[in-house]
């Protein structure tokens, strides 16, 4: 196959996160029933932290902590502790995406694997391991453990040097997110694949190499790419 690596982000490409849940689980050890009033303003607060965490304008530390900040003075509590129980209760509800497994069964046959994510490096391997998608990954890399988060160059830099693997022409990077999954390609020299769910037009200032609208396209791709076929 023309991709000798197929480099995969995490959240809502691979893994359905449904951070709301996640949060109702966390907060019922508490006896907090967790509202939409609740969600929209921790959504607000967390929204700006990432777009904050992605602008190299606050550190993973501020983020794993002002978002529980209020919480965390209301239950009095640490909100590393609250930060801690919301990743925990993220790994123990996570489900594979629809079609997840079959594709990686088929591209696991032609590639190697790994992941490149913005997600924090507590919640990974546990996911992975309660899913049962473990064994398809050799390599996991977080913008927590590189310092810096997609979709600065760097990262992917930082992926190159964790896979041993130089040849830039040879690596897929596929994710759902065009500001930092395939912009982030883009800066890095990798073709990409947008798996464009919700049929969005595509940001004039990013480039995607292939776009699919499901994982059974994605497969379908994969498989045409392995053929030879156009």
């Amino acid at each position: 196959m023309k991709y000798q690596w197929v480099l995969f982000d995490a959240d809502d490409t691979l893994f359905h996160f449904d951070a709301k849940a996640g949060l109702q689980h966390m907060f019922a050890q508490h006896d907090v029933d967790f509202s939409d009033e609740h969600f929209f303003e921790y959504k607000r607060v967390n929204d700006q932290l990432w777009v904050d965490y992605q602008n190299n304008q606050v550190t993973v530390s501020d983020l794993k902590t002002r978002r529980f900040t209020k919480w965390a003075e209301h239950l009095s509590i640490s909100p590393e502790t609250l930060n801690n129980q919301f990743l925990a209760s993220m790994a123990k509800i996570c489900q594979p995406l629809e079609g997840v497994v079959e594709l990686l069964n088929t591209l696991s046959n032609h590639s190697k694997l790994a992941i490149i994510t913005n997600g924090f490096t507590q919640l990974q391997q546990v996911r992975l391991q309660n899913t049962g998608l473990a064994d398809y990954f050799s390599t996991i890399i977080t913008s927590e453990e590189a310092g810096v988060a997609k979709p600065d160059p760097a990262i992917f830099n930082y992926a190159l040097e964790q896979i041993q693997h130089t040849d830039r022409k040879s690596v897929l990077m596929v994710g759902d997110n065009p500001h930092s999954d395939i912009l982030g390609a883009n800066k890095a020299g990798f073709d990409s694949c947008w798996l464009n769910v919700n049929k969005q037009p595509l940001p004039d200032h990013i480039a995607a190499t292939y776009q699919v609208h499901s994982m059974v396209e994605l497969e379908g791709l994969i498989k045409s790419l392995s053929s030879n076929k156009p």
